[in-house]
């Protein structure tokens, strides 16, 4: 996403969230009632400098998309959840895990990653405590010592995180109703060089999958991207959500997880 709006617009646009004054993007819907701008219009309008960071106040740096929502939070609050995510359907039903299993989706990182393994343990475990801090009733659990045997085949796991190498993706996972052979994580090395994603927010992404939500850009809202009809809503489209790739019409560039995506995790599994 590229904006080239001047600095002067963005100065005003956080002064106006401050004082409640709407400053809409151009070709943006316009605010409530409230008069006060949505996160995505107040993104739209704040100026991005040439390395990508953003601009408030003046001439005070932010340096992505999550750090800017915090910045608009801290203005005029939380923004109620009016988007989200979407299921993927087989024959009609909801592709998700029981309630038990949800509560125990245990996985290996193969030590195959070498030098690497501590750091794909450690983004792992960021990228499954987006979820869990969504739904008390999703766990994701390490067991370190499957990690010497961590394939498909170890049936003392649910899944297995193994490195590939390949230049079709970072990073691939599976559905709840995949069969066992490819219930896996597959990590590229191109994870640890891939800008504003970083390695906890793509496995995020990747075990939002694992959790049954399919990309929200399928979604004909989006524009682009379509991929099939296989699918259910559970909120409205979100364009910043963490399942939402950014080339495809998307509004964040860092695939971080929107409150949006929380309340998708909770309709889904409870809270």
């Amino acid at each position: 996403m590229h904006i080239t709006r001047t600095l002067a617009l963005a100065a005003t646009a956080a002064a106006a969230l401050a004082v409640g004054t709407a400053i809409p993007a151009a070709g943006a819907t316009p605010p409530d009632d409230s008069g006060v701008p949505s996160y995505q219009e107040f993104a739209a309008s704040t100026y991005r400098d040439i390395d990508g960071s953003y601009l408030v106040n003046g001439d005070e740096v932010i340096s992505g998309q999550s750090d800017l929502r915090s910045f608009y939070e801290q203005l005029v609050g939380p923004e109620t959840p009016t988007d989200g995510l979407i299921v993927n359907t087989v024959n009609g039903a909801d592709d998700k895990w029981s309630a038990a299993q949800v509560g125990s989706l245990t996985y290996c990182v193969s030590t195959k990653f070498g030098t690497r393994h501590a750091d794909v343990v450690s983004a792992m475990a960021s990228g499954a405590a987006l979820w869990e801090s969504a739904s008390s009733k999703i766990d994701f659990v390490h067991v370190s010592s499957a990690d010497g045997q961590c394939t498909t085949r170890n049936k003392s796991v649910v899944f297995s995180v193994e490195p590939v190498q390949t230049s079709q993706y970072i990073a691939r996972a599976f559905f709840p109703s995949s069969p066992n052979r490819q219930q896996n994580v597959l990590i590229d090395d191109s994870i640890w060089s891939s800008g504003s994603w970083t390695p906890a927010n793509i496995l995020g992404h990747e075990l939002g999958h694992t959790l049954g939500f399919r990309h929200e850009h399928t979604r004909p809202e989006s524009g682009t991207c379509f991929e099939d009809n296989n699918w259910r809503p559970l909120t409205p489209y979100d364009s910043a959500s963490i399942m939402h790739y950014p080339q495809c019409n998307g509004s964040s560039d860092d695939l971080s997880m929107t409150n949006s995506d929380r309340a998708g995790a909770v309709a889904l599994y409870g809270s």
